[in-house]
């Protein structure tokens, strides 16, 4: 244990001096993913209420069919501009993002109590259309709802009877619980900034070292070479696990300062919410130590290390991916799988769930079984000595 107390120490000193890794890892890597998350969501909605202060403009073709409907629109504060003689270009062109055609057989299926057509023209695929004209085609539905509403009273018909059945939506979810759907991405962020915590140190005290010859001379040391290899990947914990305990303080103080209040968010971040957190995420850090540095030792530059290393850094992704794209519903067995149980616990955790203990030891002890069995893999690698100084 003391070869390994002095490895640890010696690592530990080592980068600590080295002040650009330090600002790297444990500076702008923890703290760039909140403060995008902030800037990107005071944009967003700084972008919604200018969206929704701002009058809907809407250019119609054949206005002349439907001057109550026309009429209509402008009652609910709708600018309408004059008709453009190629709608489809106008739209195609992203000079409109819709135009509402009214077709000349309007006049005459009114008329007759049939429905009357409108065309409503948009490209789906632009994004900054798809607001525009979902209010369009409400502001359609509901002068329709109110003609028809008209039609049947003068007929001496309730329009309720046009109804029979009314839907009252039952919402329980909590401010508390909703706060996961403006943090979907924490688990995606806080699995890569594990693996990103760890990468400069997994590299460096590894393949890093057998480039600057720097290796060797730690071997000729009285110390076995799997506690050289355990102390270089406690270093490399530690200091993931520092790089996670940052973002997650820099999202408890940057959170509560996100402009989503109004709609019902609790997004307070909690000592004991993050301890919870930390709990569950901190054996990530000691899997994402084993593996980096595992794959580094193979290398025979830090150069290469790199190339290996960017390619397993994709692995935290598929999960969190898997969850953002497609939410399923947890189950027990799921969390015997490193990575994907992580993503499942800090989603419940934020939600505020009341979380079984089962599913504490479950996530836990399997992360750290893979990340133990790959820790024991790369020191019996050590002792290799064509694996070390296969950079000769």
């Amino acid at each position: 244990m003391r070869g390994i107390t002095t490895v640890f120490r010696k690592e530990v000193r080592e980068n600590v001096r080295d002040r650009r890794a330090m600002i790297n890892s444990l500076l702008l890597g923890p703290l760039l993913a909140p403060i995008l998350f902030v800037g990107l969501m005071w944009f967003m909605d700084s972008a919604e209420k200018e969206r929704a202060e701002k009058a809907l403009e809407l250019p119609v073709v054949g206005a002349e069919y439907a001057p109550s409907l026309v009429r209509f629109l402008e009652q609910q504060g709708t600018v309408i501009k004059p008709a453009p003689e190629n709608p489809e270009d106008l739209v195609r062109d992203q000079e409109e993002a819709v135009v509402l055609r009214i077709l000349p057989e309007y006049p005459e299926r009114w008329s007759e109590g049939l429905p009357a057509p409108v065309e409503v023209i948009t490209d789906i695929s632009r994004q900054e259309s798809n607001a525009p004209t979902r209010k369009v085609r409400g502001l359609i539905s509901a002068y329709g709802q109110q003609i028809a509403a008209l039609r049947l009273q003068l007929r001496g018909i309730s329009p309720q009877l046009a109804a029979p059945v009314m839907i009252k939506d039952v919402d329980l979810s909590t401010p508390k619980s909703r706060a996961i759907l403006a943090v979907i991405f924490l688990p995606y962020v806080l699995m890569i900034t594990a693996f990103t915590g760890a990468t400069h140190l997994a590299m460096d005290t590894t393949a890093g070292e057998k480039e600057r010859k720097s290796l060797e001379p730690l071997l000729i040391n009285p110390v076995e070479r799997w506690q050289i290899m355990t102390g270089k990947m406690l270093t490399t914990t530690m200091f993931a696990l520092a790089s996670l305990l940052i973002t997650m303080i820099a999202f408890r103080i940057v959170l509560p300062l996100l402009p989503i209040g109004a709609f019902g968010v609790d997004l307070t971040l909690g000592l004991g919410t993050l301890a919870r957190i930390l709990l569950v995420i901190s054996p990530v850090a000691v899997l994402a130590a084993a593996l980096l540095t595992l794959l580094a030792a193979f290398a025979k530059s830090y150069r290469e290390a790199q190339s290996y290393v960017g390619l397993v850094i994709l692995i935290p992704m598929i999960p969190s991916m898997m969850f953002m794209v497609n939410p399923i519903k947890a189950e027990t067995w799921m969390l015997s799988i490193p990575l994907f149980s992580q993503n499942i616990m800090i989603g419940e955790i934020v939600r505020g769930e009341d979380v079984s203990w089962l599913w504490y030891a479950l996530s836990i002890s399997s992360t750290l079984a893979v990340g133990l069995a790959l820790a024991i893999v790369a020191a019996t690698l050590y002792n290799r000595t064509k694996l070390i100084f296969s950079s000769s």
